[in-house]
C-alpha cells in the first residue's frame, strides 16, 4: 500500500515538475511539428550556457502568456547538444539562437527582447495584423479578458475617418499595445459607446479609484501620444518592456509585485497608492505614478544606492522632470509617499547622488566626485577637460600615465584643469553623456551648459594641441597652434 502511495506520489511530482508551456522538439521531430504551427520562435540552446539559463524562466513565462493568445504563439526549445542535425541545418553557432519560424519555413532572426513581457509584445505583433475586427460578441469578450491592455473602436459605419485614427496608431503601436474596433450593433449596445476611441484596462488592474476605461479625448496624429500618456492609468504596471511608456516628473514603488501568483497582494498596495494618485489628479498635481517588481528592476535600486534590497521590502524613487533622481526617506507609508510626490513637484526634495567622498586632492589632475562636480567642473573660471573612466577599463589605464603627463605640463596655467572621475562610483549629471569608457569632454568656463565631447588623438601633444587652440583664453605656455612659447615656464 504504502509502495503505490509513493509512486502515485512520485508521478505527480513529475508531472508537476516538468509542466511547461515551451515545447521541445528534437531531430526526430522538428521539421513534421514546425510545419503544425502558422508561427513559432524557437530557441537553439545548450545546457551550460550562462546567457541561456538568464533566458529560461522569462521565456517560460513569454511561452505561458503566448498560449493564451489570440492567435496562440508557440515557443519552442531545441537542445544543441543533443539535437546536433537540426542546429546544423540552421547554422546555430552561438547560443542562444533565436529564430522565428512562419508556416514551417525560418522567416527571420528574433534580435527583440529578452525579458517576458519584450518576448510577448514582439511575438504578438509578429503574428498577425495590428488591429482585430470584432464581429460578434463572443470575440469583444474573449478580446477584454486578456491581461495587458485593450484599445477599441467602437464605429457605426466602416467608413468613419476616426477608423482610420485607429489603424494608423495601430500600426504604429501594435508591437506594445493591442488594438481591434467593431461595427457589431450588439456589441456597441453592450459596451454603451458609439463611434468612440476606448482604452480599456485589464481586469487585473481595474479598481474602484479609478475607471475601467479612458475615451480618447484627441483625433488624427494626436491620438497616438493620447494613448502613450494614458494607457497606464492613473498607477501604471511598469516592466521593462514599457519603461519608456512612463514620462516624468515620476514616483515608482517597488515591491514584489506578482500578477502570476498573487495578484490579490499585489493589488491591495497597488489600490492604497491608486488612492494617492487619484487625490493628487484631482488637485491638479502633474506626477506620474507606477509599481515595479522589486527583483526585475534591481538595477535601479543600486542606481540609489541599495545595493542590499529585501524581498519583503517596499522602496519609493522617483525621478523628477529634469531626470533627477530622489528617495523616499525614512520608512515607507501611504501618506509618507503623499509627502514625497507634493514635494517632489514642488521642488522640495535633495537630489540623491551616488558619490564617493570627496578627496584631498594630492596630484595634478583633479579627481572629481558627484559632491564635488559643480566645484570643479562647472567652475566659470576655468576650462575643464574632464575624463570619465572606470577602474576595470584597459583603455583607461593605458590613458592613465599621458593624462598624467598632461596635467603636470599644464599645471601652471591659471584657466585650465585637466580632471577626472570614475563613472561607476559617481552619478554622471545631464548633459555629459557616458556610454562607454573613457569618456573625455571639454567644458568650456563660458559655456558649462554644453560641453563637448573630446574625440581626438589619445596622445599628450593631441590634447596639448586641443586645449591650445580651444580654450578660452589663450594658454601660457603654448601659442594657439600647440606649440611652445619662447621662454615658457613649461614642466618637462
Amino acid at each position: 500500500m504504502h509502495s503505490i502511495l509513493f509512486i502515485t506520489f512520485f508521478v505527480g511530482l513529475i508531472t508537476f515538475t516538468t509542466s511547461s508551456d515551451v515545447l521541445v522538439f528534437t531531430d526526430n521531430d522538428f521539421e513534421t511539428k514546425v510545419k503544425e504551427h502558422d508561427i513559432l520562435l524557437a530557441e537553439f540552446y545548450a545546457p551550460w550556457c550562462g546567457h541561456c539559463k538568464r533566458l529560461a524562466p522569462e521565456y517560460e513565462k513569454a511561452a505561458t502568456a503566448l498560449a493564451k493568445n489570440d492567435p496562440p504563439v508557440s515557443l519552442v526549445k531545441v537542445d544543441c547538444t543533443v539535437e546536433t542535425k537540426t542546429c546544423a541545418k540552421y547554422g546555430v553557432s552561438g547560443y542562444p539562437t533565436l529564430k522565428i519560424f512562419k508556416n514551417g519555413e525560418v522567416a527571420e532572426d528574433y534580435n527583440g527582447p529578452r525579458e517576458a513581457d519584450g518576448i510577448v509584445s514582439t511575438m504578438r505583433s509578429k503574428a498577425g495584423p495590428s488591429y482585430r475586427v470584432l464581429n460578434t460578441l463572443a470575440d469583444y469578450e474573449k478580446f477584454l479578458e486578456h491581461n495587458d491592455h485593450s484599445i477599441i473602436g467602437y464605429f457605426d459605419s466602416e467608413t468613419q475617418t476616426l477608423k482610420d485614427d485607429l489603424v494608423k496608431a495601430a500600426n504604429q503601436l501594435s508591437e506594445k499595445f493591442r488594438f481591434a474596433y467593431t461595427t457589431a450593433k450588439d456589441i456597441l449596445e453592450k459596451a454603451g459607446h458609439s463611434n468612440k476611441i476606448v482604452l480599456h484596462q485589464p481586469k487585473r488592474l481595474q479598481s474602484k479609484f479609478e475607471d475601467a476605461f479612458t475615451v480618447v479625448q484627441d483625433v488624427g496624429d494626436k491620438i497616438k501620444s493620447f494613448i502613450q500618456e494614458k494607457i497606464h492609468g492613473l498607477v501604471g504596471h511598469r516592466t521593462a518592456s514599457n519603461v519608456a511608456d512612463f514620462s516624468k516628473p515620476s514616483v515608482v514603488v517597488y515591491y514584489n509585485v506578482d500578477y502570476t501568483r498573487d495578484t490579490k497582494g499585489t493589488n491591495y498596495i497597488r489600490n492604497r497608492i491608486l488612492k494617492v494618485a487619484k487625490k493628487l489628479a484631482d488637485e491638479g498635481v502633474n506626477v506620474r505614478f507606477a509599481i515595479s517588481n522589486l527583483d526585475e528592476f534591481r538595477h535601479e535600486l543600486t542606481q540609489y544606492g541599495i545595493n542590499d534590497a529585501k524581498k519583503d521590502a517596499k522602496y519609493v524613487l522617483a525621478r523628477g522632470a529634469r531626470d533627477e533622481k530622489f528617495k523616499l526617506p525614512g520608512d515607507f507609508s501611504f501618506e509618507a509617499v503623499e509627502d514625497f510626490a507634493r514635494k517632489l513637484v514642488k521642488g522640495e526634495l535633495e537630489p540623491y547622488l551616488k558619490s564617493q567622498e570627496i578627496p584631498e586632492q594630492t596630484g595634478d589632475v583633479k579627481v572629481v566626485v558627484a559632491k564635488n562636480f559643480d566645484e570643479i567642473v562647472n567652475d566659470k573660471d576655468k576650462d575643464v577637460l574632464i575624463e570619465f573612466y572606470a577602474p576595470w577599463c584597459g583603455h583607461c589605464k593605458s590613458l592613465a600615465p599621458k593624462y598624467d603627463e598632461l596635467a603636470k605640463k599644464l599645471n601652471k596655467e591659471k584657466s585650465i584643469a585637466i580632471a577626472k572621475m570614475d563613472a561607476t562610483e559617481n552619478d554622471v549629471p545631464s548633459p555629459y553623456n557616458v556610454r562607454g569608457f573613457p569618456t573625455i569632454y571639454f567644458a568650456p568656463k563660458n559655456d558649462k551648459n554644453n560641453p563637448r565631447k573630446y574625440e581626438g588623438g589619445r596622445e599628450v601633444d593631441d590634447f596639448i594641441k586641443f586645449l591650445a587652440k580651444e580654450a578660452t583664453d589663450a594658454l601660457d605656455g603654448y601659442e594657439r597652434d600647440g606649440s611652445k612659447k619662447k621662454d615658457a615656464n613649461i614642466e618637462l
